[in-house]
């Protein structure tokens, strides 16, 4: 599952793998360390190489491109793309931020969105403002992808609405 930050990733992923009884793996969690500390990558592989093992199935959700592609694309055989709107993308991360930084709720190893990070001019740190500035970069990554003869094993689902993701859902068991 990828698609640009606020697009609905996680939340859907949870709902697939809930409905197909399949294991569910979330790569920031993997990746942010306490203090909001990068994993190095070969710790990064390492820990996505022992959310997958010995699972019969699992759905993964997140754009590291260095771990995604040659880790989890060679062992899966669907990559759902949450290719939203910007319009609906904004929305969201607006509202998912300022609840996560109101409510002061954890995210991952003790990791909370800080206040501050709402003013910063840099994608780095402020979610919105990545959101906005990788939403076309995200399209793009992935159409390519997708039309990549080394991930022709691959079957890409594009859901550009929130009308296709609730059909796509409704479609799956469960």
């Amino acid at each position: 599952m990828v698609g640009n930050s606020g697009s609905g990733k996680t939340a859907l992923a949870r709902q697939i793998a809930a409905r197909l009884d399949l294991v569910h793996v979330e790569l920031d969690a993997l990746h942010h360390g306490p203090g909001w500390t990068p994993a190095a990558p070969e710790d990064f592989r390492a820990r996505v190489e022992s959310a997958l093992a010995g699972a019969e199935g699992w759905v993964v959700c997140g754009n590291y491109s260095a771990v995604v592609e040659p880790v989890v694309w060679p062992r899966a055989d669907t990559v759902i793309v949450l290719d939203l709107p910007k319009a609906v993308v904004m929305q969201r991360i607006v509202r998912r931020t300022l609840r996560r930084t109101i409510r002061r709720e954890e995210l991952w190893n003790g990791n909370r969105e800080p206040l501050r990070n709402l003013w910063a001019s840099d994608p780095q740190r402020n979610i919105i403002r990545w959101a906005w500035v990788r939403h076309a970069v995200y399209r793009e990554r992935y159409r390519r992808a997708a039309a990549d003869h080394d991930h022709a094993h691959l079957d890409f689902v594009f859901l550009r609405s929130p009308a296709e993701v609730a059909a796509f859902t409704a479609s799956i068991g469960g």
